[in-house]
């Protein structure tokens, strides 16, 4: 409705005498260029007002949908979710022209030339402009020469040019040319270079006449060259540049190395490198630390911390990893390293690094309270957490949590063991900031920069029915890398034991809730897991603010996520070792029967931004858990689920699969289906609309399997021959509210495929609305 009604009223806004800008349009009259139109888009100055899936101007018609006055709120409103009509500007066409001309220079067509041909209908006061590309044959490298008079920097980068950003046969392409000047700041700088930067590497480029082949030359100039350079500059002045060179300590007129001489922690934020507040000084292998007159860190945690050591030459790489390890310290607030001339000795640039920290609150509490009324039925819950952040003056964080709630109930109580629902509920887990391993060597601790978790819960419910308790504990490791555009992350999970025990219960519970249904006794029989696991993160995605989006950030965005785990191996190994007698065919521990299997999942994503308004996202996961030893079946909570939110979303969760199993129950059935194999693919196209608002289309395929045929899950065990056949497909519609640092997400899905048997095949021929439809509500994107 929006879209027709914007045809008709979308110049409602457009002053008389001026012209709606309709319709802009880029043409290459060379077809063999390698120049994309999507590219050269990015350097338009004025471009028309957005189209939803390349026709509908939503924001357009909803801001035409505003009246003249702007005094009624309904007006305003409409005018800010809504875009302005875009004016044609003759300054902006010319502004763009000139652009998309030195855009096509600087990708190396020297000869390039752009024209804008307009077209205006002043009936419908609507404009449209054509730029026409003439590129021309484009200049390339054909050879690349070095001109570095210093040695010792002429080893350093002609030690590994195989990463550098040009190479002869490449286009003349400026972004390139300045890329690699970057590039060989960052090794220099990382070298010991510290007052090196990219202005002091320029280009020599050789032409011949009729050749479009260039000689390049780089060349990199000494200090008393930028400097001269600077004095002969027309302006008259000495630039920054040029009275930074006068500063710079010279040998023979060369770059000069600098070392680190004394590393400085001042450990209260107030002192300075002229005047420290010396209240407490402590000297701790080469470093020196000043702190305050609360001592709150040791030194030894600040020594693992710090990637700058006396004595080794200046790296950047160095002060940006310090910044990193000493940002999670949770009890530190500000972090400022700075870098002060020390003289220097035999030739060598010496340099103090101070480091300044300021400290975090140390301790916080929380309280929730809430009440509930179930039919008459009162109850209330009481929530308490603390946090400390600096339990032993090691940034260790000590979380306790504890939570219980009462519900009364009223009626017959003959037979049942209690008269109330009652849950109380603790945790308590405590972080180190650094990898607690014993034998682990400081280089090994630094080159991981992990942190280590600890962790222990109980949980102890009372329902009319049965008495239980939940139990756990954790010891893992957690550490990330950051390499150049790519975030990885690690978890370690060394031990992590989840225990389940019913002292009370009513005499046929058990039997009463799922007779001959081992799944559902599972869940709330007696069982251990004692599990070894490990997870990998990877992903390029930034993290948008308030002035970027996801879209317009980042061409493309991939993730990665890849996890093992395995459990009961050690237990076995002892049972048997010790001679252990299995009871009812299993062993046990505690009289109870723990868990054995192995477990791995592999998920991948990959995001096509076409610009800031469209993109395309796709994903594909799979996984398998298989038991073995000591257990006949994977434990219920580490199977896998079909449906949901995030999975195939013409059904709901735990509504699909294994296999062709027939659920026609979703209440009774839900405990069934699980599997041990599972396989998610989809497709989903993305487009911005407006305000906050967000369209998507997807397509969803996948299931889950059985690798055993289990007498309650009758069709559900994989079978090669067969699985094809069962994979579920699912399409549908979304409309999600972007608010920058959270997305909440409504996906409308419906069934293609249905591979239950007894159930319609194929509901795409014939949908109906209450069996083939599902709605989804959740926060974040699908994948």
């Amino acid at each position: 409705m929006l879209a027709a009604l914007s045809a008709c009223s979308s110049t409602k806004h457009v002053p008389q005498g001026e012209y709606l800008l309709d319709k802009v349009s880029i043409s290459i009259d060379n077809d063999t260029t390698d120049i994309r139109t999507e590219e050269l888009t990015n350097f338009l100055r004025q471009t028309p007002n957005h189209k939803v899936l390349g026709f509908a101007k939503l924001q357009l018609a909803t801001y035409s949908l505003s009246g003249a006055d702007t005094t009624k709120w309904y007006n305003r409103w409409l005018r800010r979710v809504g875009q302005a009509p875009v004016l044609y500007d003759h300054s902006l066409t010319d502004a763009s022209r000139r652009q998309l001309e030195q855009a096509l220079i600087n990708k190396g067509y020297l000869e390039a030339e752009v024209n804008a041909d307009t077209i205006a209908n002043p009936a419908k006061k609507r404009m449209e402009v054509r730029y026409l590309i003439t590129p021309g044959s484009p200049h390339r490298i054909g050879t690349l020469d070095y001109n570095i008079a210093d040695p010792a920097v002429r080893h350093i980068i002609m030690a590994d040019t195989s990463k550098a950003e040009i190479h002869p046969g490449m286009l003349l392409d400026r972004t390139a040319l300045d890329n690699e000047r970057a590039r060989i700041a960052t090794i220099l700088r990382n070298a010991g270079y510290f007052e090196f930067n990219r202005e002091y590497i320029n280009y020599t480029a050789d032409t011949v006449a009729g050749s479009k082949a260039v000689g390049l030359t780089l060349n990199l100039h000494s200090p008393y060259e930028r400097a001269t350079s600077a004095e002969n500059s027309s302006s008259g002045t000495r630039s920054a540049l040029g009275a930074l060179a006068d500063s710079l300590l010279r040998v023979n007129g060369h770059h000069h190395r600098y070392e680190i001489n004394r590393v400085i922690f001042v450990v209260d934020g107030d002192a300075s490198a002229e005047k420290p507040n010396r209240t407490d000084t402590i000297e701790y292998k080469g470093k020196t630390f000043i702190f305050g007159s609360d001592k709150y860190l040791q030194p030894k945690l600040l020594d693992e911390m710090c990637y700058i050591d006396s004595g080794k030459p200046y790296s950047a790489r160095s002060v940006e990893r310090t910044y990193e390890a000493l940002g999670r310290l949770s009890i530190v607030k500000f972090i400022n390293i700075e870098m002060a001339a020390a003289g220097r000795r035999d030739g060598t640039g010496l340099l103090d690094a101070y480091i300044y920290l300021s400290r975090n609150k140390k301790q916080s509490v929380a309280v929730e309270v809430e009440g509930t009324n179930s039919e008459g039925d009162l109850g209330f819950g009481v929530g308490l957490t603390y946090q400390h952040r600096n339990l032993a003056r090691g940034s260790e964080t000590l979380t306790a949590k504890f939570r219980a709630s009462y519900e009364s109930l009223s009626g017959n109580f003959d037979g049942l063991v209690n008269n109330r629902y009652t849950e109380y509920a603790s945790e308590v887990g405590i972080t180190f900031p650094k990898f607690e391993c014993p034998f682990l060597s400081k280089s090994l601790k630094q080159r991981f920069l992990a942190s280590t978790e600890f962790a222990l819960s109980f949980n102890y419910q009372e329902r009319p029915e049965y008495t239980r308790i939940i139990a756990g504990a954790a010891w893992k490791w957690k550490w990330q890398q950051q390499r150049y555009d790519m975030q990885r992350r690690h978890t370690f999970d060394l031990i992590d034991i989840n225990y389940v025990r019913l002292p009370h219960s009513t005499i046929d519970f058990i039997d009463q809730i799922a007779p001959s249904n081992p799944l559902l006794r599972y869940s709330y029989e007696d069982h251990f897991i004692m599990r070894l696991g490990y997870t990998y993160r990877q992903t390029n995605r930034r993290i948008a603010n308030a002035t970027t989006n996801a879209f317009a950030t980042q061409p493309y965005i991939t993730s990665m996520r890849v996890s093992a785990e395995t459990a009961g191996n050690l237990l076995y190994g002892i049972s048997n070792l010790v001679g252990q007698k299995r009871s009812d065919g299993v062993y046990k521990v505690l009289g109870i029967q723990y868990a054995q299997y192995v477990k791995g999942e592999f998920d991948y994503t990959y995001t096509r931004n076409f610009n800031s308004r469209n993109a395309i996202s796709l994903h594909g996961g799979f996984g398998i858990a298989f038991p073995y030893g000591n257990s006949s079946m994977v434990p219920f909570e580490k199977r896998f689920y079909a449906g949901g939110a995030n999975g195939v979303r013409g059904w709901g969760v735990r509504t699909l699969g294994p296999g062709a199993y027939d659920a026609r129950n979703s209440v009774t059935d839900f405990i069934n289906q699980c599997g041990d194999i599972r396989l998610d693919l989809s497709v989903e196209y993305r487009a911005k609309l407006f305000w906050v608002f967000e369209g998507a289309v997807f397509i969803d395929a996948g299931n889950i399997w059985t690798i055993r045929n289990y007498e309650n899950q009758p069709g559900g065990v994989f079978k090669f021959d067969k699985f094809y056949k069962q994979i579920a497909t699912a399409y549908g519609v979304c409309l999600r509210m972007d608010f920058t640092y959270f997305l909440l997400r409504f996906d409308l899905g419906i069934k293609a495929h249905n591979p239950a048997k007894g159930q319609e095949a194929w509901p795409l021929l014939h949908p109906k609305w209450s069996r083939d439809f599902n709605f989804h509500f959740a926060v974040g994107y699908p994948f």
